[in-house]
C-alpha cells in the first residue's frame, strides 16, 4: 500500500486540505445563517445552489481541460473557489451566498474531474482499486476534520471563512508542485435518463432518492442543529457523526454487498437509515441519540450510493457501463437539488424535526421501490456479480467510471482464480 500511495500522496495531501475548507464552508453556512436570522427555506435555496453548481461543473469541466489543460483548470478553479469562500461574510444576503455556493459549486466539481483524472492516470490496473480506496479516506478525513476546526473560531466573525480560503489556497501547491499534465480527459456521454430507467429501474429511483437524502445531510444537518439550539460545537460533532459513519460501515456493507443479493443488502440499508431517522424524531431531545442517529443515517448513505452502482454494474453489458455511470451520477445531483429545497420548506412548515421526517421519507421511499423491484425481477447470481464498488456520493463520473472498470477486472480476475482452483 506504501509503494501504491508514494506515487499520488502529493494529490491526496491536496485533496485533504481542500475538503477541510470545504467541510468547513459547509457547516459554517447553517451556522452563520442561523446567527443572520436566515430562514430554513432560504437556506436550503443556499444549499441547492452548491448542487447546482457541482452538476453543471461535471459537465462543463471535461471540456474545459481539452481546451486549456488539467493545470491551468485546477489552478482557476481554486483561485475562484477561494475567493468564493471569504466573499461570504462581505455580503450577508441568500441571495449573495446562493450565487456564491454555486459558483463554489462549480469550482469543487471541476477540482474532483480534475484530480479524479489524474489518480486514475497515475493507477494501474492492479493498483486502482487501493488508489479509489485511499482517495475516499482523504476526503472523509478531511470533512471530519474541519467539523474540529470549526471549534477553532467564532461564526459570527469572518475569522472561518478565511480559513477555509486559505486552506483551498495552499492545497493546490503540493498538487501543482508534483503533479505533470496527463492525456485529455475523456467522459461518455450520460446515458438518456429514459434508457437508463428502462435498462435499471432500481438504480436510477435510488440513487435520485438517495441524492435528496446526502444532500439533505451534509447541507441542512448544520441548519438543523442551529435551529434547535445547538452550540457551534456540537453542530461541529453531529456533523462529523454524518461522515464518521460512512467511514466506519462502508467496507463491512462492501463485504456483505460481495456475498448476498444487493438488492436485499439495500433495502436492508435503507430500512436501517430510516429507523435512524426515527430514532433522530423521537429522542430529539437527548444529544447523544442524536449523534447515533447522524452515525447510521450518515453510514449507510455512502455505501448505499456504491451499491446501487455495483447493481447496475451487475445488470449492464460492459460497454453499457460508462454511459450509465453517467446517467447515474447526473440523477443523483437532479436529486441533491430537489432535496434540500424539500427539507427547507418542511422545516419551515413544520419545524426543525422535519429535517429527520423528509430524511425518513427518502429512506423508506427506496425500502419500497427495492421490494418492489425484488418481486418484479430475478436477482443475478452473485457469482457472476462484480466487485463492490468504493467510492463516496461526490465523485465525479472519472472516478465512477474508474471504479466500474476495476470491478469488472477485479470479478474477472477472482471468477478465473476460482477456475483453476
Amino acid at each position: 500500500m506504501i509503494k501504491v500511495l508514494s506515487g499520488v500522496w502529493a494529490l491526496l495531501l491536496g485533496i485533504v486540505l481542500i475538503m477541510l475548507g470545504n467541510g468547513m464552508h459547509f457547516t459554517l453556512i447553517g451556522l452563520r445563517g442561523g446567527l443572520e436570522g436566515f430562514s430554513s427555506t432560504a437556506l436550503a435555496i443556499v444549499t441547492s445552489g452548491y448542487f447546482i453548481g457541482f452538476l453543471s461543473g461535471a459537465q462543463v469541466t471535461p471540456q474545459l481541460i481539452r481546451r486549456v489543460g488539467h493545470v491551468r483548470v485546477f489552478a482557476a478553479l481554486g483561485s475562484f473557489m477561494s475567493a468564493g469562500l471569504i466573499a461570504f461574510p462581505l455580503v450577508t444576503e441568500p441571495w449573495a451566498w446562493t450565487l456564491l455556493r454555486l459558483i463554489i459549486g462549480f469550482c469543487m466539481s471541476g477540482v474532483y474531474v480534475t484530480a479524479e483524472s489524474w489518480l486514475n492516470d497515475a493507477a494501474t490496473n492492479e493498483t486502482r482499486g487501493k488508489v479509489l480506496s485511499a482517495y475516499m479516506i482523504a476526503q472523509t478525513v478531511g470533512i471530519i476534520g474541519a467539523q474540529g476546526l470549526l471549534t477553532l473560531g467564532d461564526a459570527g466573525t469572518s475569522a472561518l471563512f478565511i480559513g477555509a480560503s486559505i486552506l483551498v489556497s495552499i492545497s493546490f501547491a503540493p498538487i501543482l508542485l508534483s503533479i505533470t499534465p496527463v492525456p485529455v480527459v475523456e467522459v461518455a456521454r450520460p446515458m438518456p435518463l429514459r434508457q437508463l430507467f428502462s435498462s435499471a429501474p432500481l438504480a436510477t429511483i435510488g440513487i435520485f432518492l438517495l441524492g435528496s437524502v446526502y444532500a439533505t445531510q451534509t447541507g441542512m444537518g448544520p441548519v438543523f442543529g442551529s435551529k434547535v439550539g445547538m452550540t457551534a460545537t456540537q453542530i461541529s460533532l453531529f456533523v462529523a457523526m454524518l461522515f464518521a459513519g460512512a467511514l466506519v460501515l462502508q467496507y463491512p456493507i462492501g463485504w456483505l454487498s460481495d456475498q448476498m443479493d444487493r438488492r436485499k443488502l439495500i433495502f436492508g440499508s435503507a430500512s436501517v437509515g430510516a429507523l435512524a431517522c426515527a430514532m433522530g424524531w423521537f429522542t430529539g431531545g437527548s444529544f447523544g441519540a442524536l449523534l447515533g442517529a447522524a452515525f447510521v443515517a450518515g453510514g449507510v448513505t455512502t455505501p448505499l450510493y456504491a451499491l446501487f452502482l455495483a447493481f447496475t454494474n451487475d445488470t449492464l453489458a460492459v460497454e453499457d457501463m460508462p454511459a450509465a455511470s453517467g446517467g447515474l451520477v447526473f440523477t443523483f445531483g437532479l436529486g441533491a437539488i430537489v432535496g434540500p429545497l424539500a427539507t427547507g420548506w418542511a422545516m419551515q412548515a413544520v419545524g426543525p424535526q422535519a429535517f429527520w421526517l423528509t430524511l425518513g421519507t427518502g429512506f423508506l421511499a427506496i425500502v419500497v421501490y427495492a421490494l418492489y423491484r425484488m418481486s418484479q425481477r430475478a436477482a443475478p447470481s452473485v457469482d457472476e456479480s462484480d466487485s463492490y464498488l468504493n467510492v463516496l456520493p461526490t465523485s465525479t463520473t472519472i472516478a465512477v467510471e474508474a471504479a466500474g472498470s476495476w470491478a469488472v477486472e477485479n470479478a474477472e480476475a477472482q471468477r478465473e482464480d476460482d477456475d483453476q482452483t
